[in-house]
């Protein structure tokens, strides 16, 4: 938790490099020691839902976990990653402290039941084509599995083809559901397919301002994924904040 009970997550979309790891989570160090936050470090070792068969994956199941623990050794950060498949859980588990299941996923029994088994705490996002209220039922799969913890977090729905609206009291729904809910505040400026038809679009302009919203609405948690250079980044590219920037929103956030 970050201070007043914030929880914030940010990082890159996918594992690239461990340079890039490397330069990322250097910044969320130093931004929690000049704000006393608790940043999760947040990165993908496979982006198993991309638009296209040709798009970056990432590095895998094996390889991604050995850079993300070298991470968390190195710099002290507790860690998230998306799991794909129920057989990832278990060893995700062993080097990540929050399991998250993908928004296209929340539905899927098995893989919620195996992300509970672990022990670890699952964050699962709301689907584009579920409302907060439907919410509940991911949760009590997760739960009757053994879960301790259990988030949810707000990303956005469809709104026709290749867009993304945010409905804000979707929030408060979830409220009453589990008492963390996150705002995936980059997520959802996504324009789905909206590059070319191969490829995500978005804009990262409309970031600070869905944060804020959130945190009007009562969310307790924001999720950023940042990176240095976000135009030259190999997933999600369009909806990435700079990573330059994410101090100052968080500072809009705590005041």
């Amino acid at each position: 938790m970050a201070r007043q009970g914030i929880t914030l997550i940010a990082g890159p979309c996918v594992i690239e490099s461990a340079e890039l790891l490397d330069r990322v989570a250097t910044e969320l160090v130093a931004i929690n020691d000049r704000w006393g936050t608790d940043i999760i470090f947040k990165a993908s070792f496979d982006k198993a839902n991309r638009t296209s068969i040709h798009s970056f994956r990432g590095p895998g199941l094996e390889r991604g976990l050995e850079m993300l623990d070298r991470v968390k050794r190195k710099h002290g950060l507790r860690l998230l990653t998306d799991i794909h498949e129920a057989w990832q859980a278990e060893q995700a588990a062993e080097v990540c402290d929050v399991l998250q299941i993908p928004a296209f996923l929340c539905r899927q029994t098995d893989l919620l039941v195996a992300a509970a088994r672990t022990g670890r705490t699952v964050n699962i996002k709301k689907a584009q084509f579920l409302s907060g209220k439907d919410m509940r039922f991911p949760v009590e799969k997760a739960l009757s599995a053994g879960a301790t913890e259990v988030w949810l977090t707000e990303r956005g729905n469809m709104m026709g083809y290749g867009n993304l609206v945010v409905d804000f009291r979707n929030i408060s729904d979830m409220l009453q559901i589990v008492p963390t809910v996150v705002m995936d505040c980059t997520h959802s400026v996504q324009r789905p397919g909206g590059e070319n038809g191969t490829t995500t679009g978005g804009d990262r302009r409309f970031v600070p301002a869905m944060a804020l919203a959130a945190k009007a609405f009562g969310a307790t948690g924001f999720f950023f994924e940042v990176h240095p250079t976000p135009d030259q980044a190999l997933s999600d590219a369009a909806n990435m904040l700079e990573l330059d920037k994410l101090e100052g929103v968080i500072k809009q956030l705590m005041a």
